[in-house]
């Protein structure tokens, strides 16, 4: 046991009385130390109730022979942090929680971990940490949020920003306003739509790192806390069998996650964040993989914000087991994989499709391919990504004159002003990994564009990436970016943009030795962090978005 360096021999006598002093017992030291890492905050919708997660995990680890130990781990609400420099850190704060995992768990010799996250970052930062450490290792979320109503009709987070812009433009009053601010988000837990943090939960059952239902078991649900304990009984059952986190996430795996992701339309950011955690257990990953997979998926969900159905919706209908009973049925899985719960094609025997409606069958999809696409072309050589199950079908292929903007809020602003206008596309830049630093979604511009109804006739293209509430033709993680002069940087207002969503390009229609002009007059901009402080080590250490974003 990793544990014996500090509970086993007269050398560890010093180490063994710090337990004591605690309250633990010999008989506890004598067993298995299980990390368990609590998300738990008093600032996350998804992290309010964690604490009652985190102690139906221990009864679990208790009953089957194990000591929990529980240890803390930061957490950034995408939601309240949307919109001004608090964006900044929401990305970044997936490699500290990954750093303050590994550090734990090394420092205090645990045997094996659980991981209690649920929102954004907190999910892939603990998921890279479990392949770095690659001890046994288990996910058990907080669950999603119930949908709350307004006026009559099912609504999460996503409606709230939207309604900001209908506002704005008058189509909704200050009543209505208001009760979406009062209902929008009845319930703790992750945020009702297919947002990232659900895709994240819901990818990580296909990834093999969950039970089955950890991605769609609401957070206010009994079942939940049953899970937990099924969870925490499950981590000893890993640890007794030796089996480890690099077992579990190979290749395959990652597959079977992006199949489950282009079948689900998950959020974009899964194109971040799956290279990153493949980085970790040393799995080539690359972002042009996923429109291999995409080609040969079926989009057999349109979960909000792509269409009117939530999470609770998915879970009544069979949750993620009967969307992958679904795909298997088309020979694209890997169902001899194995996973925290058995091999995967066990895992999902038993499941159906309940709501036909709310999962298609893989003979009706909603699309013959998959929910997100893979752009490249001169303005993204490196790659682009776009939710393509969101996009209106006007929108698919489009050109249009750029409206260049250098941060989200001179963009914001403009919108709310409506100079933004039918057939503009929209270019934010110097808001990448490095530029931002901190790569900051999107949220606030798509929302308005959406609520002042010009969904469907503009087009945005950034270097930063967007909310996974964000609908519409709405182009994220531009690589290279324009920090490091990719050409998104030499983009000038009313140059013309071609867009082809299904043939996987975006093109600056602009003559090479104009480019060329462009470029030797370009000079790399200051950075924006200063010297001090950790956006500042992040700027000097990130990757591209290509690469997941990761520290090197």
């Amino acid at each position: 046991m990793h544990s014996d360096f500090v509970t086993l021999g007269n050398k560890v006598v010093p180490h063994r009385s710090l337990f004591k002093s605690m309250g633990y017992t010999d008989e506890e030291l004598a067993k298995p130390l299980i990390g368990i890492a609590n998300a738990h905050s008093e600032v996350v919708p998804g992290h309010i109730h964690l604490d009652d997660i985190s102690e139906a995990v221990k009864k679990g680890v208790l009953a089957a022979g194990g000591t929990p130990i529980e240890f803390p781990s930061i957490g950034v609400c995408d939601g309240i942090s949307m919109g001004h420099i608090g964006m900044k850190y929401s990305l970044p704060s997936r490699e500290l929680i990954a750093d303050s995992v590994e550090s734990m768990v090394l420092a205090h010799a645990f045997d094996a971990v659980v991981l209690i996250p649920n929102c954004d970052k907190i999910v892939p930062g603990m998921l890279m940490a479990a392949a770095r450490l690659n001890i046994p290792a288990i996910v058990i979320s907080g669950g999603p949020m119930l949908a709350g109503r307004v006026e009559g009709r099912a609504v999460s987070l996503s409606q709230t920003f939207e309604a900001v812009g209908a506002h704005a433009v008058g189509k909704i009053s200050d009543e209505t306003l208001r009760e979406y601010e009062d209902q929008a988000c009845p319930t703790c837990g992750s945020c009702a739509g297919m947002f990232t943090a659900n895709s994240m939960n819901c990818i990580t059952e296909a990834l093999g790192m969950a039970l089955p239902g950890n991605g769609t078991t609401p957070a206010v649900f009994a079942e939940r806390l049953r899970l937990a304990k099924e969870s925490g009984k499950r981590i000893m059952h890993l640890y007794n069998e030796n089996i480890r986190p690099r077992d579990i996430m190979t290749r395959n795996a990652f597959l079977n996650a992006l199949t489950l992701d282009m079948a689900l339309g998950c959020s974009t950011n899964s194109m971040l964040h799956l290279p990153a955690i493949a980085y970790e257990a040393d799995v080539d990953l690359p972002l042009t993989l996923a429109n291999e997979i995409s080609a040969k998926t079926p989009n057999l969900c349109r979960l909000a914000p792509a269409g009117p159905h939530h999470i609770e919706d998915l879970y009544n209908a069979g949750g993620v087991p009967a969307v992958l009973k679904e795909l298997s049925t088309l020979g694209i899985l890997h169902p001899d994989e194995t996973t925290v719960a058995g091999k995967l094609g066990d895992s999902i025997k038993s499941a159906s499709n309940k709501n036909p409606e709310v999962i298609r069958p893989a003979s009706n999809p909603f699309s013959p391919v998959g929910g997100i696409m893979v752009l490249t072309g001169n303005l993204a050589e490196q790659g682009s990504v776009v939710k393509r199950s969101a996009v209106a079908n006007e929108m698919m292929k489009t050109s249009g004159r750029a409206r260049v903007f250098e941060s989200e809020e001179e963009c914001a602003e403009a919108i709310y002003a409506q100079k933004v206008k039918p057939g503009d596309v929209v270019v934010i830049r110097y808001e990448g990994p490095k530029g931002g630093p901190g790569m900051r979604e999107m949220l606030n511009p798509t929302a308005a564009l959406m609520g002042m109804g010009l969904g469907k006739e503009v087009s945005l293209i950034t270097d930063g990436r967007f909310s996974g509430a964000s609908r519409g033709a709405c182009i994220g993680h531009v690589s290279p970016e324009a920090a490091i002069g990719g050409l998104i940087a030499l983009v000038e207002e009313g140059d013309k943009i071609d867009i082809d969503i299904n043939g996987g390009t975006v093109h600056l229609d602009v003559p090479d030795d104009v480019i060329s002009a462009r470029r030797a007059k370009w000079q790399p901009p200051a950075p924006k962090a200063g010297k001090k402080g950790y956006l500042a080590r992040y700027e000097k250490l990130v990757t591209g978005a290509d690469k997941g974003a990761v520290l090197v």
